[in-house]
């Protein structure tokens, strides 16, 4: 421990070196007040990413030893995750190929990049996976992948893997086979994904979304429905991903959001202690976070870090799409979850910098 600069005495440096050999520390030494970002915000460009992505399929194969071929968004001031709560990483099934079954404690989600000719199997129930597609692994369910179709399959991984690490709750298991009995298609969806109706027999006693697939026809439907009526000030047109029985997130850990920033609009800045991994799924236009503009286009990935300023503006004129995962859930639950708007300047912070990667 670094002795404070306050101390005036003999008597006071021996206490400090002391409490610190026998592993005590002072509290009164300890800042407090408002969170200070250990992660920064980021940039990864998709013209840069998917070549690696596609090149990873020559050097590793999905079987019992690699079990998932991935690539981690790595987030300058981390040593794990993309954000202290959340792993993301892009992953790559090429034709022919299963990502063997297994589960786990961390939940997951799957947004759907590219490709077509796969499927994701959750519980017994196959998914045929098509881009912009959302399908959920919640905690300790089985899942595995398989690519029948003739080309590569790119999908973003979310992951809540730094949060049940930290809680030491991480576990892992392995199904006997590669591939799980696969007992229905599209169960899930036909049975939940019919808006405010549901089977009048079924009540779910998971704490989770029964409805695990949630296809993109239907989410980019509501984006413009809810555009023609009203937008935030702050996230534009934003809609989040919801459990058909609660109404509430569709994970306790994780929640999923998709945006539309229409042509013109800049919204009004603000900070949440939540953090965001987004990806520009359509358009492109820019984000201020923390001072800095970050330029974006279609397929790219930034983070956003908790408790920072952040805007985003598209200039553009087609609409932009933006995909994002966010830790709110867990904070909500343990009532840590605030938000603050950006008073100054109509809302809108001084640009300082550039980011250029």
């Amino acid at each position: 421990m670094a002795l404070p600069d306050t101390i005036r005495t003999e008597d006071e440096r021996q206490y400090y070196e002391t409490t610190d050999q026998i592993q005590l520390k002072p509290g009164w030494l300890q800042g407090e007040g408002q969170p200070l970002p250990v992660m920064e915000p980021y940039l990864w460009r998709w013209a840069e990413v998917e070549p690696l992505v596609l090149k990873s399929g020559e050097l590793v194969t999905p079987d019992r030893d690699v079990e998932r071929r991935t690539l981690r968004l790595a987030t300058p001031g981390l040593d794990r995750g993309t954000t202290h709560t959340i792993t993301a990483a892009l992953q790559l099934l090429l034709p022919g190929e299963c990502a063997p079954a297994h589960r786990h404690t961390p939940t997951a989600i799957r947004w759907i990049l590219k490709g077509k000719g796969a499927y994701t199997t959750v519980e017994g129930d196959k998914c045929w996976m098509e881009p912009g597609d959302l399908i959920l692994t919640p905690s300790w369910t089985w899942h595995d992948h398989a690519n029948e179709g003739d080309g590569p399959m790119i999908w973003l991984d979310g992951l809540d893997v730094p949060l049940v690490r930290y809680l030491r709750a991480n576990f892992y298991e392995a199904y006997p086979e590669d591939q799980q009995p696969i007992v229905g298609v599209a169960e899930s969806e036909r049975k939940f994904a019919s808006g405010a109706l549901r089977p009048a027999w079924e009540s779910p006693s998971v704490d989770y979304s029964p409805l695990w697939h949630y296809k993109w026809d239907k989410t980019y439907e509501a984006l413009q429905r809810l555009a023609e009526v009203d937008a935030s000030p702050f996230d534009d047109v934003a809609m989040e991903f919801s459990d058909p029985v609660t109404g509430g997130p569709v994970l306790r850990s994780m929640t999923c959001w998709a945006q539309m920033i229409r042509p013109g609009i800049r919204t009004r800045a603000h900070r949440q202690t939540s953090c965001a991994v987004y990806q520009v799924y359509q358009g492109e236009g820019y984000s201020v976070i923390d001072g800095q503009r970050f330029d974006w286009s279609e397929g790219d990935f930034f983070v956003v870090p908790p408790w920072v300023w952040h805007e985003h503006a598209n200039e553009g004129s087609d609409g932009a799409v933006l995909f994002s995962i966010q830790d709110i859930p867990v904070l909500k639950d343990l009532s840590l979850y605030r938000e603050e708007p950006y008073e100054e300047n109509a809302g809108h912070q001084p640009i300082t910098s550039i980011f250029r990667g």
